[in-house]
C-alpha cells in the first residue's frame, strides 16, 4: 500500500469509526435521556393516533383521559385541571411530555403488553392501553393547595413503610391543557415571576433551615459520636469558619444536652457538633439518606434535582471546602428539594430504613386486570433502629414542647422539626414531620418561598391539618 492510498484508508477508518461513536452514542448511552426529555415530541406524536390508558387518583377519579377528535386522533384531556399538573404531568404532540405521563409512557401506550392483552389482541377484543392508578389522594391534594392560599412552595406526604406518595404539590400549578397550545406554552414560559413549570416538589432546591439539624442529629448519634443526654456549648454568639453564629434572638443556652438542643433548635450547639463530627461523617449521613443523588421516585430524570452543598445549579464536590458548622444547621450553601426532606422524616418515622418514593400504584387493563403493580422498594438501612427511636422521641418533644407545637394534633400526636432559613427577600419555611407518633402512618414536608413568618407559624399548620385530614380519611 503506497502513502497516499494508506493515508486514504487510515482517513476512512476515522470516519467509520467516528460514525460508530456518534450512533452508539445516541442510540445506546444518550437513549434514556434523549427519551426523558419533555421536549422530545416523538412519543407524543405517535400516541396522536390512538388512546392512551386514562390515569387515575386512588379514589378511581380520572385525572387524565384521551379524547377522540372529528380528524380521528386523540387529544388529552385533564378534567381535575391543574390540581395534579405537576406528578401527572402532560402529553400533546405540540410540547411533548412530562412527569408520570412521560415516565410511564410505553405502558399507558400499550407498548410494554401483559399476556393477557396480547391474547385479548389476537382474539380481536379490546385495546392494548392501559389505565394508571395512582396513590394520590384528591381530598388531601385539594385541601395541601387550598392551606397554601397562593404563596409559593410544596406540600409533599408519604407513607413511611411504602414510599408511596398521596400528596404531591407544587405551588402554582399550571393548567395542563394549556400545554396543548402554543399561545398556552407561550403564556406559560413568559410569566417568570411565578414561575408555573417548575416542579417545586422535587425540581426546585430550598436551603433547608433547621430542619437539616434531623440529618445533623442523626449523624452524632448513630456514628456514637453523642447520645441524647450528651452536652453541648449553646451559648450565643459564638465564631465558626471567623464569622459568628448566633441562636434565634441571640438565646442563651450553656451546656444543653442533644435533645434540648433539637427542641430548642439551637444554632450555635448544632455548629458545635458538626464540627465535631466533621466532613467525612457528615457527608455519610447525608448520603445515607439520599443526598448527592436524584430522588429515586418515578418520574423523568431530566425532572428531578439532587439535593446537597450546591454552587448555583452544580452540587459541591465532596471535597470541596465549606462551612462545616452553617452546613449543621441547614445554611452555608445547602439546597434541598422538598420530597429529599420528606424522605428525611419518613427514613425516622420507618425504623431508620428509606423507601424509595413512588407516585404510581398499578396499571390495569380495560377489564380491571391488574396487569403491573408499583412494589414499595427499600433503597437502604439509614442509621440503627435504636438510633431512629431516639429521634422519634426527640422530634415528638419539638412538637409537645418546642418550636413545633403549632404542629400538634391532639390525639394523633404528631412529631417533626421545624425550620427557617434565611434567604434574599424573606424566610423559606419548613416543617418535616410524621404521625401517629406510636405508629407512623404518613410523613410530610412543607416549604414556603419567601415568607416573613417563621416555619413553626406558616408552614407547621398546614402540616399538621393535611396529615390530620389523610388519618381521618384513611
Amino acid at each position: 500500500m503506497n502513502k497516499p492510498i494508506r493515508r486514504v484508508f487510515f482517513v476512512v477508518v476515522f470516519l467509520f469509526a467516528l460514525m460508530v461513536f456518534y450512533t452508539a452514542r445516541w442510540t445506546v448511552f444518550e437513549a434514556r435521556s434523549l427519551n426523558q426529555n419533555a421536549l422530545n415530541k416523538i412519543p407524543a406524536q405517535k400516541n396522536a393516533k390512538k388512546p392512551r390508558g386514562a390515569i387515575l387518583a386512588r379514589s378511581g377519579r380520572v385525572v387524565a383521559r384521551s379524547v377522540k377528535q372529528p380528524d380521528g386522533e386523540y387529544v388529552r384531556r385533564y378534567p381535575q385541571g391543574e390540581l395534579f399538573a405537576h406528578p401527572v404531568g402532560y402529553s400533546f404532540a405540540f410540547y411533548g411530555q412530562s412527569s408520570l405521563e412521560k415516565y410511564y409512557d410505553e405502558r399507558l401506550s400499550g407498548q410494554t403488553q401483559s399476556v393477557s392483552s396480547i391474547l385479548d389482541q389476537v382474539l380481536g377484543r379490546g385495546g392494548d392501553e392501559q389505565n394508571m392508578l395512582t396513590n394520590l389522594d384528591r381530598g388531601a391534594q385539594q385541601l395541601a393547595q387550598a392551606q397554601m392560599a397562593g404563596r409559593k412552595g410544596a406540600v409533599v406526604v408519604m407513607e413511611p413503610g411504602t414510599g408511596r406518595i398521596p400528596v404531591y404539590v407544587s405551588v402554582p400549578g399550571f393548567p395542563p391543557g394549556a400545554m396543548g397550545t402554543e399561545a398556552g406554552v407561550r403564556r406559560l414560559n413568559s410569566d417568570e415571576k411565578n414561575s408555573p413549570l417548575v416542579d417545586r416538589v422535587s425540581s426546585a432546591t430550598y436551603p433547608p433551615g433547621s430542619t437539616f439539624k434531623v440529618v445533623t442529629a442523626t449523624a452524632a448519634l448513630d456514628s456514637g459520636v453523642m447520645t441524647t443526654k450528651s452536652t453541648v456549648d449553646g451559648n450565643s454568639p459564638q465564631t465558626f469558619a471567623s464569622k459568628p453564629l448566633q441562636n434565634d434572638f441571640n438565646q442563651q443556652f450553656g451546656p444543653i444536652t442533644l435533645e434540648t438542643a433539637l427542641v430548642k433548635s439551637v444554632n450555635t450547639a448544632f455548629g458545635n457538633i458538626a464540627v465535631d463530627l466533621g466532613p467525612a461523617k457528615m457527608l455519610e449521613y447525608m448520603k445515607r439518606y439520599g443526598f448527592y443523588s436524584p430522588p429515586p421516585v418515578d418520574l423523568p430524570l431530566v425532572q428531578l434535582r439532587s439535593s446537597g452543598l450546591r454552587q448555583g445549579a452544580d452540587l459541591l464536590p465532596a471535597d470541596a471546602n465549606f462551612d462545616l458548622a452553617r452546613t449543621g444547621i441547614g445554611q452555608e450553601r445547602l439546597g434541598v428539594t422538598p420530597i429529599q426532606m420528606a424522605t428525611v422524616a419518613a427514613t425516622v418515622a420507618n425504623d431508620g430504613v428509606r423507601m424509595e418514593p413512588r407516585l404510581a400504584r398499578a396499571f390495569r387493563d380495560e377489564y380491571g386486570r391488574t396487569t403491573f403493580s408499583v412494589s414499595p422498594k427499600r433503597a437502604e438501612r439509614v442509621m440503627k433502629p435504636g438510633t431512629a427511636a431516639d429521634l422519634n422521641k426527640m422530634m415528638r418533644k419539638v412538637v409537645e414542647e418546642g418550636t413545633g407545637r403549632s404542629a400538634n394534633i391532639g390525639d394523633l400526636r404528631m412529631a417533626g422539626k421545624t425550620g427557617t432559613a434565611e434567604v434574599r427577600g424573606g424566610n423559606q419555611a419548613w416543617f418535616i414531620g410524621f404521625a401517629p407518633y406510636d405508629n407512623p402512618k404518613y410523613a410530610v414536608a412543607v416549604t414556603i418561598e419567601k415568607t416573613q413568618e417563621f416555619g413553626g407559624v406558616v408552614a407547621a399548620p398546614i402540616a399538621a391539618d393535611v396529615v390530620q385530614y389523610l388519618l381521618r380519611n384513611r
